[in-house]
């Protein structure tokens, strides 16, 4: 890669995964997907990050920013110190970002998780228009931005991976299923399908159903749904209210909050 472009590293740092993508301009070049350890140091994340950049031929000269939104605040001060040992510059989206573009109208901006903020900026900067966002992560999260770009609030559900743990650890002889295949009907002829039916039809309609209550109070406007992370490829099938899916919209987002936070 040529040293004088521009390169941007985008952390986003969640309770399961951290996804790191790699950016020059506004082209997502490259982007890993890796396990969370809130216990990780910044010299681990080093060499993590080096295998990485060089599976692309890439090194960490290559690299001439970074952003970074985090919700694991150990995680938070390991990666500062893994990008200030490498002199990088690095903006961090929190409370104290002096620019998102968008009004937070909620009761105590202060504790939206930086996530959501940046999910809802790069939903609004793409359709221009109301949007709920559907972050399918540890916790799914709907996040609601108004026609007039104001961030309104959202709400907060028990992720699918913490419902899979409770069901086999708290009961004694439900197994631990695999929903990558769809069972092939509501009414499942075993266990196994049963389980699958109750999480993947059962995850689409509280979607569906939250997103049309949702709906009620955003009247008159009509917001587009959109849905992210890691499990929204799966789930997005069962829910007919999601029009959109991009698990990279948080990348996406940090690059918009990057432009916006750093000279030209």
């Amino acid at each position: 890669m040529s040293t004088t472009e521009k390169v941007l590293l985008a952390i986003d740092v969640g309770n399961s995964h951290t996804v790191c993508g790699i950016f020059r301009k506004q082209e997502l070049l490259w982007h890993w997907r890796l396990k969370t350890d809130r216990k990780k140091t910044a010299d681990e994340l080093a060499a993590c990050f080096h295998t990485f950049l060089t599976m692309q031929g890439l090194h960490f000269t290559d690299i001439s920013a970074a952003i970074l939104a985090s919700v694991v605040p150990t995680q938070l001060l390991a990666w500062r110190d893994f990008c200030k040992a490498r002199k990088w510059p690095l903006v961090v989206v929190d409370k104290t970002i002096s620019k998102c573009g968008m009004e937070i109208k909620t009761d105590h901006p202060a504790e939206v998780g930086a996530d959501r903020i940046v999910n809802a900026v790069a939903a609004f900067t793409r359709f221009r228009q109301a949007v709920i966002v559907v972050d399918f992560g540890t916790a799914i999260t709907f996040d609601c931005v108004s026609s007039a770009n104001e961030y309104l609030g959202g709400v907060i559900v028990p992720g699918i991976a913490i419902s899979l743990d409770a069901l086999s650890s708290n009961t004694a002889k439900l197994p631990r299923v695999d929903i990558s295949t769809p069972p092939a009907q509501v009414i499942g002829g075993n266990t196994v399908d049963a389980i699958k039916s109750g999480l993947l039809f059962g995850y689409g309609s509280l979607v569906d159903g939250l997103v049309r209550r949702i709906k009620k109070e955003y009247l008159p406007e009509d917001p587009v749904v959109i849905a992210t992370g890691g499990m929204a490829e799966i789930i997005a099938p069962y829910a007919d209210s999601i029009l959109h899916t991009d698990c990279m919209l948080t990348l996406k987002g940090l690059q918009l909050l990057y432009e916006e936070n750093t000279p030209a």
